[in-house]
């Protein structure tokens, strides 16, 4: 092409002013690089000048009397002279920064000591006042009580008496639970060699440990993808889980890094037939043993829930603190939320996996169930999936759901959901406003509300008379007298076709006069109208009793009364909810749980009480084989204060402020009977918690790897015993 002479000189002139220009600001940026190489060459000159003043003066032993000892503290911070004059927290006292840090959450205390070093001697002692109130209720002069301790009871709790008891819990959390091999990074131990009685020396382990403090006492704890979102004040399986045959626990994480907060793995132990442990393996264990796979130490579990039953079921959730579900173990009816694998199958999972179908939403609480499973999102919709035969979904029918689904009916779509809880065969719900839905089956009374028997013919209808172990009157369902050959048919049918498995059950039931539509008021969430006038903040759904918690910190227990789990001081079922703990002991209940029979509470004291069955020391109350119909203390050791307790079948948890873990009977396995086991627990009485020796919830630990042993070729045959290039030899001889 050709260009104009006159268009080519305006190009270049173009071209000639942009090089121009592109030189001038290279030169801008060049000085702008000097100067501040200079500054900060001058602010080097003036801390070493600093420096030596103190040091000469420390040599020399002088020093002026009416030097302060704050002054010398903000001298001594690594910050220019000028800064030091202009920062507004530099410029308050020591004891007036402890007021103000109180404030501060543990994520943002942890955060002021990571950007400033010189601020530990500050903080460090500042942690005994800003643990202190969290811990305990102070009063002015007017006798009007802070608002320190849970957002959810009124009044708070009072688990510390002063700071020298704060002071005392603090050295104790550091050795709690034996030789954890806590992680000490190289900056506290060089902290510690330089001024080993100093507080600076342990302010990088405090925020580790005031995380767990606020989950435990406050129960705050915010989201790590946002800073608005948190997670539920009260909740089943905070801190550990327990179902009829496994348990699972918070612990360890952290990293090599102080900003790593102890708590974010998870331990297993139990019977691991199932793949409910997450090792990937199929065997048991007798003693807790962390997951891999960077859980802790890149995913942080803020919540696990343990699921099962007595018909040899079992599988495990985990929420972490981005909002994400992980689960596994077994997936025969659909309890993983994983739907079919590519053979249209339902495999077990023996390794956590992120349920896919979440993916979208944020999860705040997550609960497992005996056949199901439930989450709820940071819009207060939940979510439920697994076998829905007796309603327990609350979808309005009785068929298996193998992907997450909203619960809409009800009304539930217009509330806004706190929590939920899944029992064996139903599932309980709070709303922000302090109402509880149930829906699944209401045998027993554990809905605590009346309700419609499921739908069948009417001619088969029989009565059951009120009383009898909490039912309801209505009717049962009794299918009609069937022609064994009719059976039969029905049954093969439904093993024949392994891929339209569920038109083939759908046949079998409608032959046998079922149906799983069922618009009976078991399937879809309802309100409990006798918790009406009570704002409640946490419930537990067991195996056959459900447990409700108020803001007051009164305790409703209603369902089956079998060897007095509601704790009313018989064995009689109650299908409405009535008061178990507050005005027939005179203590208020800060955290809950309901297992098989068993019940266990903590009071805002840090006192536990356990009712039900106390078979083989389940309940920490001895091995007599006989039932508890009130709530009773448990005896623990002096000065041990609880804060969460977790019920099974055969076992159950004790969570304690200084981080350590006690056990209540045990689980039997590789062939062993149930009961206690040997947990390293010294001379612990039979029957009495034994502590899980070598177990700190907050402490950080070492990530563990798993060891893969590498096996040696094995050699078969002349071939590869002689090689490729021997045998040619042997080859071209035999030939010659």
């Amino acid at each position: 092409a050709i260009i104009k002479p006159s268009i080519q000189r305006a190009a270049m002139a173009r071209t000639k002013e942009e090089r121009e220009q592109r030189r001038l600001e290279a030169k801008r940026r060049a000085e702008e690089r000097r100067a501040a190489k200079a500054a900060k060459a001058e602010a080097s000159a003036l801390a070493e000048d600093d420096s030596k003043e103190r040091r000469g003066g420390r040599g020399g032993g002088s020093s002026r009397p009416d030097d302060d000892p704050d002054d010398l503290l903000r001298a001594a911070l690594p910050l220019a002279r000028a800064r030091n004059a202009s920062s507004p927290a530099l410029s308050l006292p020591v004891d007036a920064l402890a007021k103000v840090v109180r404030f501060l959450p543990a994520r943002e205390f942890g955060a002021l000591s990571l950007t400033c070093a010189g601020f530990n001697s500050v903080l460090g002692g500042c942690r005994v006042a800003h643990l202190a109130s969290r811990l305990m209720r102070r009063e002015d002069e007017d006798g009007k009580r802070s608002a320190c301790g849970s957002t959810t009871l009124v009044g708070g709790l009072q688990l510390c008496g002063g700071r020298k008891e704060a002071q005392e819990l603090l050295e104790r959390s550091l050795t709690a639970g034996g030789d954890t091999g806590r992680l000490i990074t190289k900056k506290m131990k060089q902290c510690r060699k330089r001024n080993p009685d100093g507080d600076g020396a342990r302010c990088d382990e405090y925020p580790g440990y005031a995380r767990f403090v606020e989950e435990a006492a406050i129960g705050y704890s915010a989201m790590q993808c946002s800073r608005d979102g948190v997670f539920p004040a009260h909740l089943q399986g905070r801190f550990g889980s327990c179902s009829p045959e496994h348990a699972l626990l918070r612990l360890g994480g952290g990293g090599d890094t102080p900003s790593g907060p102890g708590g974010s793995g998870c331990a297993a132990w139990g019977v691991g037939a199932r793949g409910q442990l997450g090792n990937g393996k199929r065997e048991d264990e007798s003693e807790p043993r962390m997951l891999l796979g960077k859980i802790g130490w890149g995913v942080r579990i803020v919540q696990v829930a343990a699921g099962g039953g007595l018909v040899r079921v079992a599988h495990s959730l985990l929420l972490t603190s981005t909002g994400r579900v992980l689960s596994f173990g077994m997936a025969q009816y659909g309890q993983l939320g994983h739907g079919y694998d590519a053979g249209k199958q339902l495999s077990d999972c023996l390794r956590p996996r992120y349920i896919d179908a979440l993916k979208d939403v944020k999860c705040i609480c997550v609960s497992a169930g005996e056949l199901h499973s439930g989450a709820v999102t940071t819009d207060g919709d939940v979510y439920t999936w697994g076998e829905g035969f007796c309603g327990q979904l609350g979808l309005g029918d009785r068929r298996p759901h193998l992907l997450p689904e909203q619960v809409t009916l009800g009304g539930l779509e217009d509330e806004c959901v706190s929590n939920v809880s899944c029992g064996c065969r139903h599932t309980l719900v709070t709303t922000e406003d302090g109402e509880v839905f149930s829906w699944g089956l209401g045998r027993f009374g554990v809905l605590g509300r009346s309700y419609t028997d499921f739908t069948y013919a009417n001619d088969i209808g029989m009565a059951v008379p009120d009383g009898e172990e909490g039912h309801v009157q209505g009717a049962a369902a009794r299918p009609p007298p069937m022609p064994a050959d009719d059976i039969d048919a029905a049954v093969v049918a439904a093993d024949n076709d392994e891929r339209e498995d569920m038109n083939a059950l759908v046949e079998s039931l409608e032959a046998l006069n079922m149906t799983l539509d069922d618009p009976s008021d078991q399937c879809y969430p309802k309100l409990i109208d006798s918790l009406k006038g009570f704002r409640a903040v946490g419930v537990s759904a067991g195996h056959r009793h459900s447990m409700v918690l108020d803001e007051h910190g009164g305790l409703y227990t209603f369902g089956s009364g079998a060897s007095g789990a509601l704790g009313h001081g018989d064995l009689a079922g109650h299908c409405k909810s009535s008061l178990c703990i507050k005005d027939n002991i005179g203590v208020r209940i800060h955290q809950m749980s309901a297992g098989v029979d068993i019940s266990m509470a903590v009071s805002v004291d840090g006192t536990v009480y356990a009712w039900g069955k106390a078979t083989g020391g389940r309940l920490g109350l001895g091995i007599e084989n006989k039932n508890i119909t009130i709530p009773r203390k448990v005896e623990l050791d002096e000065g041990f204060k609880a804060v969460d307790v977790e019920c099974g079948y055969v076992h159950s948890l004790i969570v304690g402020l200084d981080g350590s873990v006690y056990q209540n009977g045990g689980v039997g396995t590789d062939g062993k009977e149930d009961g206690q086991q040997d947990m390293d627990s010294g001379e612990t009485q039979l029957g009495k918690p034994a502590i899980l020796s070598g177990k700190n919830i907050w402490h950080r630990i070492k990530e563990p790897k798993e060891m893969i042993k590498k096996e040696a070729w094995t050699k078969y045959g002349k071939y590869e015993l002689k090689g490729r290039s021997k045998m040619m030899n042997d080859g071209v001889r035999s030939i010659a």
